[in-house]
């Protein structure tokens, strides 16, 4: 029997007794889907190869971060956003074993701007090629808030980001690529985007995403996931796959996906913020990183 039949033969199986399992009310249908597609998910990431756990108390670990604040050309970010990212520990630190990543309401000068909101945008120094990463995270919530956990090349030609800093900075955005690991809009509570960034599908037509429900992502820790290999990606939430990008035609605009990124972690504030809101956090217990 050949590799390709037998390995037919052991899927078919499986999607047949996954069946009978939802339809015997002896499984969910999400613990279904977790389970067929980590066993059909053939990449071998498995060797851990970074990660923060975030233990210890106050300040964030600045071997493996870096805090991003110079406010692009204009003194605005990018979308219409209306926060500084700063520096400070009141926007991002540790506490009771997690990172702290704080949105908060308070007026704010610096960089000649002045503006009414503060939070913080971590970039990692560390980059690899090909991998899955792990996230476990609790979002903010409120109606204008924008958490993101995300990837970019480290090539991208952006004045003020660590890796433009270290002498990379060739490549403009979108080509450069970005990898949207997770998204969350406060206005649409509950539902998590995915999506993936470059010269074919960028910014506000962006084509290629996907996204879905899930419970209580402002109350409740929830594993986001990427698993990023030469042939595709696949985004998850607590193993639940929601989109899969994997072009048939390969090339300078639709994958540029093979060279380092690293991790970003931030939470923007967009102009329709709750005139009420005050202060919300992403709370994150740990980042790992498989090769």
């Amino acid at each position: 029997m050949t590799k390709q039949k037998s390995t037919l033969i052991i899927v078919t199986a499986g999607v047949i007794l996954t069946t009978y399992l939802i339809f015997c009310g002896m499984i969910s249908p999400e613990v279904a889907s977790r389970d067929l597609y980590e066993s059909l998910n053939t990449t071998d990431f498995k060797t851990l190869v970074w990660s923060d756990e975030f233990n210890g108390e106050g300040t964030i670990d600045k071997e493996k971060w870096f805090q991003q604040t110079k406010l692009p050309p204009g003194g605005s970010w990018w979308g219409g956003l209306v926060q500084h990212y700063t520096n400070r520990e009141g926007n991002a630190h540790l506490k009771d074993g997690h990172l702290k990543l704080v949105a908060k309401k308070e007026e704010l000068n610096d960089q000649g701007e002045t503006k009414q909101y503060t939070s913080a945008r971590l970039n990692s120094k560390f980059a690899f090629t090909y991998g899955r990463v792990e996230v476990r995270a609790k979002l903010p919530a409120g109606v204008g808030t924008w958490p993101a956990i995300w990837m970019l090349n480290k090539n991208i030609n952006e004045d003020g980001a660590y890796w433009e800093k270290k002498g990379f900075g060739e490549v403009n955005w979108p080509n450069c690529g970005e990898m949207d690991i997770m998204e969350h809009w406060g206005k649409n509570p509950n539902y998590i985007s995915s999506a993936v960034h470059n010269g074919s599908s960028y910014g506000y037509k962006v084509k290629n995403l996907g996204g879905q429900n899930v419970d209580s992502v402002s109350s409740k820790f929830h594993v986001y996931s990427i698993d990023w290999s030469a042939e595709q990606l696949i985004f998850s939430v607590d193993g639940v796959p929601h989109f899969k990008y994997q072009p048939s035609d390969k090339n300078r605009d639709t994958w540029p996906y093979d060279s380092d990124y690293y991790i970003l972690l931030n939470i923007a504030i967009e102009s329709d913020i709750d005139p009420a809101f005050v202060e919300s956090a992403m709370e994150v217990d740990y980042i790992r990183i498989y090769q």
